[in-house]
């Protein structure tokens, strides 16, 4: 099996706490954020706030539709937050750097998969950088979006 890296980042005009709040919430702001059609769902099954949370969610990637259960640590709270599937072959990043004295947020999404062996594991390789990238370039306007939304209420 290969590995694949994929990463994606930009700045966000928000505290890095306010933008970790967000993806913390497995409950309620994550999956608010979470871009259709390519996340179907969301299901916490234990926890919902940050470390120990377990979820499950269903994707629809180009019409093949899949799902997938992960476990969500904190390796440094208040910067960083990891799923791991359960399968042990995908983890995700989710890392919040402060930039202009922490007025805003470089947030950076990185996903590291082992692909499947095989034809299956060569069109994996070719196209998951570019299809996740689409996916987190959406997933962090969503941010931008949410965070604008709360600000008016």
């Amino acid at each position: 099996m290969s590995t694949v890296n994929v990463e994606y980042g930009t700045v966000i005009n928000a505290r890095p706490e306010d933008v970790y709040a967000i993806f913390r919430d497995y409950r309620v702001s994550h999956p608010a954020i979470l871009p259709k059609p390519y996340f179907e769902y969301l299901t916490v099954e234990e926890g919902g706030l940050g470390a120990g949370t377990k979820f499950t969610a269903g994707m629809n990637i180009l019409g093949t539709k899949s799902t997938f259960s992960a476990t969500v640590s904190e390796p440094e709270p208040g910067r960083m937050i990891l799923e791991k599937d359960d399968e042990e072959r995908l983890k995700t990043y989710f890392i919040m750097d402060p930039v202009e004295n922490g007025q805003k947020t470089l947030v950076t999404l990185r996903t590291i998969a082992q692909t499947s062996p095989g034809f299956k594991g060569i069109i994996e390789r070719l196209t998951m950088p570019s299809l996740l990238r689409m996916i987190y370039k959406k997933e962090l306007a969503n941010v931008a979006d949410y965070l604008a939304k709360q600000a008016v209420k």
